[in-house]
């Protein structure tokens, strides 16, 4: 059996190993009371928190009960803003000690994320971290582990598999639609936030703010990589931001990222914090593509971002023009992860989000930056089920 055909089949052994397990914990878990509702906490009431509020107000599955923030004074206001009608706290020692709860929703600053996810686990609590869930893949390897040990379930942003784009593309692949695939590209970038100083600081960065959704689609799209290499650098050695004035960059504001896949295939994400467009983060009119996917009978082009979707250009004919297809968000935002997510924890109905697809990303994040100090390709060890549509 040669290397390929052992790493298919480990792959599928670990999918079905994986799938039972996951599936598993979830029926353990699903409540099929038609009145039961989902406590939910959000700890973090920044200007993401604007955006997930609103929309885990809209399921009828879930509650929010608390809301956290150490900037307590910001807490308060978003419960007003929103009618909430949750208790708030100025931290999450308070938050856990008080209004008792089902989930927690992270929305902090990224460097804090893994320290908090392993509280709420601690205590009790399944998780949905904003990316990324922990600053290593060894920290977030260690959540997942505690998670499993107290049958509870912690899932990591970004939710850009659950776009009908991400699944049109998927199956455009699966059924041969472009031929033997062979190479993929992935490009995110804006001239960086000016709010805050940890997108700069050890731990920030373009890749988990920004590639992290690059990385994400292409994987899963693509299969686990196998092996990286990656250039980093800092264009812009000194920022002024509101928190903090003028700061020293520490983390990388310009990245450039190959992974290599199974069947030989090469995919390349570029990121960063020096990318004029004048969009910025508005895709509504991004006619622009952010994913490329090529093989040797046909491409096809992500129109906006891959968390924001516009739709698919598909490129099959030596004859015809491209057509656009699959034009239809169905629904889908960014923002929704922590809502499906926290639902499928009453229905028992596993998402396609999946926390073992957020630890590849995050150890491909720490790999890049191991191949920049040492110039070398550096292979991964984390995998996940795929095919994931």
């Amino acid at each position: 059996m040669n290397e390929k055909q052992s790493r298919a089949q480990f792959l599928k052994t670990t999918a079905m190993a994986g799938a039972a397990m996951l599936v598993s914990s979830l029926e353990s878990w699903a409540i099929n009371t038609p009145d039961k509702k989902l406590r939910v906490a959000v700890i973090g009431c920044g200007s993401v928190s604007n955006r997930y509020i609103p929309h885990l107000q809209s399921s009828p599955h879930i509650q929010i009960v608390s809301l956290c923030d150490i900037k307590y004074e910001r807490a308060v206001n978003q419960n007003k803003e929103y009618k909430v009608n949750a208790r708030t706290y100025p931290d999450i020692d308070a938050m856990l000690a008080g209004e008792p709860f089902d989930m927690m929703v992270t929305l902090t600053d990224m460097q804090l994320h893994g320290e908090l996810n392993k509280k709420a686990l601690l205590a009790g609590k399944h998780v949905w971290s904003e990316k990324p869930m922990a600053n290593t893949y060894a920290e977030g390897k260690a959540l997942l582990d505690l998670a499993t040990s107290k049958n509870l379930r912690i899932w990591g942003a970004p939710a850009v598999v659950n776009s009908p784009q991400f699944v049109h593309m998927s199956k455009a692949i699966q059924e041969g639609k472009l031929g033997r695939v062979a190479a993929a590209h992935g490009q995110y970038g804006h001239t960086g936030p000016s709010w805050s100083a940890f997108f700069y600081e050890k731990n920030g960065g373009s890749m988990p703010d920004l590639g992290v959704y690059n990385i994400a689609t292409l994987t899963g799209l693509l299969g686990p990589a196998r092996n990286i290499m990656a250039m980093l650098s800092i264009v812009k050695p000194e920022r002024t931001v509101d928190d903090k004035g003028k700061i020293k960059v520490v983390a990388e504001d310009n990245a450039h990222i190959l992974m290599e896949h199974d069947n030989n295939v090469i995919s390349h994400v570029m990121c960063g914090f020096n990318y004029f467009d004048p969009h910025g983060h508005e895709a509504t009119n991004q006619s622009l593509h952010s994913i490329q996917i090529y093989g040797d009978y046909g491409n096809m082009r992500l129109i906006g971002y891959d968390w924001e979707t516009n739709g698919v250009m598909m490129d099959t004919s030596w004859d015809e023009p491209p057509k656009l297809e699959c034009t239809d968000k169905g629904g889908y935002v960014w923002q929704e992860g922590a809502t499906k997510t926290g639902e499928s924890i009453l229905t028992g109905v596993e998402p396609r989000i999946n926390v073992e697809h957020a630890l590849h990303v995050l150890e491909i994040i720490e790999a890049a930056r191991k191949s920049q100090e040492t110039g070398r390709r550096i292979p991964l060890k984390s995998k996940f089920r795929w095919p994931m549509v």
